[in-house]
């Protein structure tokens, strides 16, 4: 396993790391999964109060309980489930954020978290009042560290400049490239660790049947992974390919790999262990689609 350093911070950061979201509370075999990780070289888990209405949380706070030392953990804040539970509402405010704290602090059985994201975030916000919840609670020892988990360039870039955050997690893979056009370079620019979610586009690039996705229509996507897959690099899967062309920006520090099973964890440990893409593979998959655009900059 590779790591990689979030400069503002000094976390050495596996190269793919553990999206939690997609476990489930009463599987049997979280535990055993997440041990399995950590045994191959993941350090990073990423959770959020929102999953499961925080039962994503507890799993991993029980499973990480005797590791915490070993480990990363982030979580993330922002959507509030309301009273009745019947949905979410977004709050980015001070008090808000201020108490969330304690409550993701209780469910993952830690004394601190390592990164606290944003969960989201609009141009709307009172972001000076949300940066100064952050970086009170930097003081207090709650949290080591935070940042912001968005697709928005306008909020990313805002962020960016007027806080100190140590990372932000985005979606980017092949299928979605909208973060080459405007925010890589910045956050690379900025020392801004990049979490990339989603780099096997939900499937769509490993072995989904092609759908409509983002901008493009599901005859595009199915002819965009049929090139990719006759322009594989020497000794390389598609997964393996899929995989290193996100870690291959400079710019991100890890892949966050959604994991569910034993069998997601092995492929996606596989993935971490091959050699890297060489700079011209990187151009050559760049050269046989275009990119996608964001259509709106919110």
């Amino acid at each position: 396993m590779k790591y990689n350093t979030i400069q503002k911070t000094g976390f050495k950061i596996s190269e793919v790391s553990f999206g939690c979201m997609s476990l489930k509370s009463d599987a049997i075999d979280n535990n055993t999964i997440i041990h399995n990780a950590i045994e191959g070289g993941i350090n990073l888990f990423d959770t959020a109060d929102l999953y499961e209405k925080g039962q994503n949380e507890i799993l991993l706070g029980k499973a990480l309980k005797d590791r915490r030392n070993n480990v990363f953990i982030s979580t993330k804040v922002g959507n509030r489930w309301k009273e009745d539970g019947s949905g979410w509402e977004w709050c980015p405010r001070k008090e808000y954020i201020l108490k969330a704290i304690d409550e993701s602090l209780k469910r993952l059985q830690t004394d601190y978290i390592d990164m606290y994201l944003l969960h989201g975030g609009t141009m709307e916000d009172p972001i000076d009042e949300t940066v100064e919840a952050f970086e009170r609670l930097v003081d207090m020892g709650k949290i080591r560290s935070y940042g912001l988990s968005s697709i928005r360039p306008n909020v990313i870039r805002e962020y960016s400049n007027r806080s100190n955050i140590a990372a932000v997690m985005t979606q980017y893979s092949y299928l979605d490239r909208r973060p080459e056009e405007e925010t890589l370079d910045l956050l690379h620019h900025n020392n801004v660790g990049v979490l990339a979610r989603g780099s096997m586009a939900s499937g769509l690039l490993i072995d989904k049947p092609a759908k409509d996705y983002l901008d493009l229509k599901a005859s595009e996507v199915e002819n965009i992974v049929n090139v990719l897959k006759q322009h594989l690099p020497e000794d390389k899967t598609i997964q393996d390919t899929v995989m290193k062309y996100v870690t291959g920006h400079q710019a991100v520090t890890t892949a966050v790999a959604g994991i569910r099973t034993i069998p997601q964890l092995e492929d996606a440990l596989q993935a971490s262990n091959v050699t890297g893409l060489s700079a011209s593979d990187i151009e050559q998959l760049r050269s046989l689609w275009k990119g996608n655009h964001y259509n709106e900059h919110r």
